[in-house]
């Protein structure tokens, strides 16, 4: 089972919740019935339901660090990708964070426009150094 196929599954949720205002469990659904994909289903619910969950407490942060720009009006596979790596950065503590950053960058540059890869290294790279205490800021407001 491929992680980074499970990560594009779980984005292409978000997009569908984001932008086209899919139910949470119906975007899961249908994105999980596509063939063919090795993929980790209890990651890609995860991945969604987890970022969704958080959303808001999310998005503050990534408003935060993202300075001149309003998360409305980035670009749709960025926002959504921004979000799904907080969410991963914060809430799994195994998976390395530079795995993460790696994995969101590819995604931007394959997904989205040229640029992206490079805005959304720089908007991660400028809250790595605070996910430890992001971390606990979360998991206390649960």
């Amino acid at each position: 089972m491929s992680r980074r196929t499970s990560r594009e599954f779980a984005l292409q949720g978000l997009f569908q919740i984001d932008v086209a205002k899919a139910d949470v469990r119906e975007a899961i659904e249908h994105v999980l019935e596509q063939e063919g994909a090795e993929i980790d289903p209890m990651f890609v619910r995860d991945l969604v339901n987890g970022t969704t969950k958080h959303v808001e407490k999310i998005d503050a942060v990534l408003s935060k660090h993202t300075t001149g720009w309003d998360l409305k009006r980035m670009a749709n596979v960025d926002r959504n990708l921004l979000r799904m790596a907080l969410y991963e950065m914060l809430f799994h503590e195994e998976t390395p964070t530079s795995v993460v950053l790696d994995e969101a960058i590819d995604m931007a540059k394959a997904f989205s426009t040229p640029d992206s890869g490079k805005f959304v290294n720089g908007v991660l790279a400028k809250i790595v150094p605070e996910v430890d205490g992001l971390r606990g800021d979360f998991v206390r407001q649960e």
